[in-house]
């Protein structure tokens, strides 16, 4: 009676129904394999390769295929058998087969580091990234973000569709305005603004030291110190670079969530920050600052600040719903009721900022005068 071990080292017939790759070309072998004291692959005939069992090892493949690989053939070599008796020889002779392939342990453990990895992009995303955008504001040059605020710029009439106001009266006007305001806040003359032909009812500050008033958000002003307010608010974010900051802030997480999400490149957060220079909306705090700064400069100028409250409850509703103004200032009745309160404690005696003619200059800035 043969051993054991004489048995496995018995040859067997050529078993025919396996593809061989080469791993030299990419031509397809219908070959016939020898279960011998080693496995023989032949091609009418003609041994292509001799691989060693212990040799061999199990490739990824799918359900019904046995696919494998040889530690001392060509890299890329591979052997496809579909026929179950010689699977089960193969797998019989192989004892180091399985080598190399991911076990359940390892499985658990890529499980568990892929989820703590992902816990902890969204804890960065949650905290790191806005405590970093905080940092980084104040060490940004001010020549990159005004860079910075020439590409918002562009974005900004290719979004909107608007072209700048120039009418020559109402150009004057709104130049006279926003001099007042920017003088009240201690800005210096480096402040661009301008108003754009745009029917959305909109305002709104871009790195750099640029503002944006939109001929919609004039047309619903009743008085002149309801778009003063508003220019005064997005003064506010200038002098606190909150553009720039929540520009970190959103393209850093954008970057963070593209590698959860496997955006590898960034692409998705260099698209997204970009935009974000012209949709973005400022956090509660950032707001509540931003108010703050406006009410101080409308008292200055001895000035009401609750008008610019009601042009923006006016637009957006009673919590801010609706409208365009939601995305970048949101606005709920407890901030008008803030904006009231403070007027009631100040001496509110400055003169008129414009005239009534200068007024309706301002309302026609973008009648005859678009360009």
């Amino acid at each position: 009676m043969e051993s054991e071990s004489s048995q496995r080292n018995s040859a067997a017939p050529p078993a025919p129904g396996a593809v061989f790759f080469d791993g030299a070309s990419n031509r397809r072998r219908n070959v016939a394999l020898t279960l011998s004291d080693a496995l023989e692959i032949r091609d009418d005939g003609e041994e292509l390769a001799r691989w060693a069992f212990h040799d061999i090892r199990r490739a990824d493949s799918p359900s019904g295929l046995l696919r494998l690989s040889c530690l001392t053939a060509p890299s890329l070599a591979r052997l496809e058998i579909r026929d179950a008796q010689l699977t089960a020889g193969l797998v019989a002779r192989c004892d180091a087969l399985e080598d190399g392939l991911p076990n359940r342990k390892s499985v658990a453990a890529i499980v568990g580091w892929s989820l703590a990895a992902a816990v902890s992009i969204v804890l960065v995303v949650l905290f790191g990234v806005p405590l970093a955008a905080e940092r980084l504001t104040p060490l940004v040059p001010d020549s990159f973000e005004r860079r910075l605020g020439d590409v918002a710029e562009a974005q900004v009439k290719v979004i909107f569709d608007g072209k700048p106001c120039s009418n020559a009266d109402g150009q004057a006007a709104f130049t006279k305005l926003v001099g007042k305001l920017r003088e009240s806040a201690g800005l210096d003359n480096s402040v661009q603004s301008g108003v754009l032909a745009t029917s959305v009812p909109n305002a709104f500050a871009l790195p750099g030291g640029k503002v944006y008033l939109f001929d919609g958000l004039l047309a619903k002003a009743d008085n002149p110190d309801e778009v003063a307010g508003v220019l005064a608010h997005e003064l506010g974010h200038l002098r606190h670079r909150d553009s720039m900051r929540e520009l970190i802030h959103n393209g850093g997480t954008s970057f963070l969530i593209g590698l959860l999400f496997g955006d590898v490149t960034g692409s998705g957060a260099l698209i997204f920050a970009s935009r974000s220079l012209v949709t973005s909306s400022y956090s509660r705090d950032a707001e509540t600052n931003a108010d703050t700064f406006a009410i101080e400069t409308m008292h200055k100028l001895g000035r009401p600040a609750k008008p610019m409250g009601e042009l923006m409850f006016r637009v957006t509703g009673k919590e801010g719903k609706g409208l365009s103004l939601v995305s970048s200032h949101p606005l709920t009745e407890d901030r008008l009721e803030r904006m009231a309160k403070a007027d009631a404690g100040a001496a509110l005696n400055g003169a008129p900022l414009l005239s009534p003619a200068e007024w309706q200059a301002l309302k026609d800035i973008c009648g005859s005068g678009k360009v």
